[in-house]
């Protein structure tokens, strides 16, 4: 079956309307899962240039690794900050290649970065609901080998871009979608997030498709519905010409946080579309939300003042 991704706009109002894949629906499974066979694994991406490669998860759609970034001068025995990205692509594609500049950027100011697999509709046949459960997973498997990975366990932040946004949003808010085997001992909250024009909100109000496409569990995996006191603290950059994930969204989550008593700092980005701030895509962009990313990550004592 091919499946398409069709977004259309409504220029006169502040609806958008984006077709996913029926992740709700059977008819998306491929003819072996039909037949009752289980479903084969697939291959992976392949690794990122000069970053370590390491296995965080095993599923039954195939393994998932992290990419892994490090400071020149790092060593054994550290207590580095740590980042972790998850790419867009609407659940359903992407790459980790997405954010290696972020993390080649971050490590060179002594951060541990790491850009992460997680599953996806086109490789692996899965769902939004999976995507978070991985997501989860890579923040606790960073924690849960802090020592190993040197890094701080207590200074562990989850970024991503829309639809990877969305999965790191995930980790901060939503509760449940831990894995029955990892170690609820360790948390899979990070201590802090970047957001890059994220989903926020997977319910009608915020995505017309959400309870089409993600049935009655739409609102399970909404972070602003999980928006709570103690919400790690939060940077978002977002264009406000982005008719894919609209700036209204992101404003409302911000209103939502501050209410809380949580930080939470929303830089506008006027008339830039849906993915400005990458650097194939947008250089003067990509520089400026780093720049301002080094400085949030920096207020929060994660990074030493710039020279």
């Amino acid at each position: 079956m091919n499946f398409r991704f069709t977004i259309a706009l409504i220029a006169c109002t502040l609806a958008v309307t984006v077709q996913f894949p029926d992740f709700n629906s059977t008819s998306t499974l491929s003819a072996a899962e039909k037949k009752g066979k289980a479903t084969a694994k697939k291959p992976g991406w392949r690794p990122l240039k000069d970053a370590e490669f390491k296995l965080y998860k095993q599923t039954d759609q195939g393994d998932l690794h992290l990419n892994i970034y490090k400071p020149a001068d790092w060593k054994p025995g550290d207590s580095r900050p740590a980042i972790v990205f998850f790419f867009g692509g609407g659940w359903r594609s992407g790459n980790p290649s997405q954010f290696e500049p972020h993390c080649r950027y971050l490590a060179s100011r002594g951060m541990v970065a790491c850009s992460a697999e997680y599953r996806i509709k086109t490789k692996h046949n899965t769902t939004p609901f999976e995507c978070v459960s991985d997501g989860k997973s890579a923040v606790r498997w960073i924690r849960e080998h802090a020592a190993e990975l040197g890094v701080d366990p207590n200074r562990i932040v989850a970024g991503g871009g829309s639809a990877g946004g969305h999965v790191a949003a995930c980790t901060g808010t939503v509760t449940g979608f831990d894995e029955p085997d990892e170690n609820k001992k360790v948390s899979s909250v990070p201590n802090a997030m970047a957001l890059f024009n994220p989903v926020v909100d997977t319910t009608e109000t915020g995505w017309k498709g959400g309870p089409q496409q993600l049935g009655e569990r739409c609102k399970e995996i909404s972070p602003i519905h999980f928006v709570r006191k103690g919400t790690p603290p939060t940077i978002i950059f977002h264009g406000t010409g982005d008719t894919t994930v609209l700036f209204e969204n992101v404003e409302r989550f911000t209103d939502q946080m501050k209410q809380k008593g949580n930080r939470c700092e929303l830089i506008p980005y006027p008339d830039q579309p849906h993915g400005f701030f990458n650097l194939s895509r947008n250089k003067k962009n990509y520089d400026d939300t780093i720049e301002k990313l080094d400085a949030f990550l920096t207020s929060l004592g994660y990074l030493p003042p710039q020279k």
